[in-house]
C-alpha cells in the first residue's frame, strides 16, 4: 500500500462520517419521533468512519513519501 492509497481510504471514510454526521443532525432537527431514534445510529456509524478515517491517516503518516526509498545502501 502506498501513502497516496492510504490517504484516498482516510478522505473515503471522512466523506462517510460527515454524511452520516448530516444525516443524524436532519434526524435530530426533525419533528418526527421516529427519526429521533435514528439520530444515534447515525451518530454512532459516524463516528466508527471517523475513527477509520483517522486511522487510515495514521498508516498514510507511517508510510514513505513517493520518491523516498529506505532501502538504499550507502
Amino acid at each position: 500500500m502506498t501513502r497516496e492509497q492510504a490517504l484516498t481510504e482516510a478522505h473515503q471514510a471522512a466523506a462517510k462520517a460527515k454524511r452520516l454526521a448530516e444525516y443524524a443532525e436532519g434526524a435530530a432537527h426533525s419533528g418526527e419521533p421516529s427519526h429521533y431514534a435514528k439520530t444515534t445510529r447515525f451518530a454512532e456509524a459516524g463516528a466508527l468512519w471517523a475513527d477509520t478515517s483517522r486511522a487510515w491517516a495514521e498508516l498514510a503518516q507511517a508510510l514513505p513519501e513517493p520518491g523516498d526509498d529506505e532501502n538504499t545502501e550507502a
